[in-house]
């Protein structure tokens, strides 16, 4: 146990300050997001431009370029909460039907599955498998996440338990942690929305 233990303990010291600070600032962009703030977004832009540059220098090519991918979706996503912040025609909060999620699901399996068995051919990956899941869950999540769809946040809990994985296997133990956290604000994210939808159906 204390063998454990000083491992753990060595494994945080030498983690990186930047790291932690991506962390943190990830935290930050989840609680803005759950409270429907625009500023979610400029906070995930920093926090994704210092993972993307982590994730490359840590051969996780498919992170990295997940990574440079939501540095795109955080411009995106503020431009349209703010266009709709300001204007009366506010972007709303959508449930999608089951039908819409199976299919979801399907074409995001499909492409995790392709994604994966390129990445294990050519060995570019240290997880071909859970690496593409990750990221090709993600990527489409992120979108749904942007539209206010109530079920991105259902989502984000398994991707976030499978990235918990993923990276607790290559050595990103305060990345783990920020993904612990991301799981449980997650699920207060979808409490939130979900009250939120209720009353603007109401």
């Amino acid at each position: 146990m204390s063998d454990w233990l000083t491992f753990i303990i060595d494994a945080f010291a030498l983690m990186s300050g930047w790291e932690i600070f991506a962390a943190l600032l990830g935290m930050a962009y989840i609680i803005f997001a759950a409270r429907e703030s625009q500023w979610c977004w400029p906070i995930a832009f920093i926090s994704t431009l210092i993972y993307t540059a982590l994730f490359w220098e840590g051969q996780l090519p498919m992170q990295a370029l997940l990574n440079f991918y939501y540095m795109g979706m955080a411009i995106y996503g503020y431009m349209l909460w703010r266009k709709h912040g300001v204007a009366e025609d506010k972007l709303v909060i959508t449930s999608w039907s089951w039908t819409k999620q199976l299919t979801f699901l399907l074409i995001a399996t499909v492409l995790s599955v392709i994604t994966a068995y390129y990445l294990e051919v050519t060995e570019t990956s240290q997880n071909p498998y859970l690496d593409a899941s990750v990221t090709i869950f993600s990527v489409m999540n992120t979108w749904l996440m942007a539209k206010k769809v109530l079920q991105n946040w259902l989502y984000w809990v398994v991707i976030d338990g499978a990235a918990i994985v993923l990276y607790a296997q290559s050595g990103y133990f305060a990345t783990v942690i920020l993904f612990s956290v991301y799981t449980i604000l997650a699920i207060i994210g979808f409490i939130s929305w979900q009250k939120l939808y209720r009353q603007q159906s109401s």
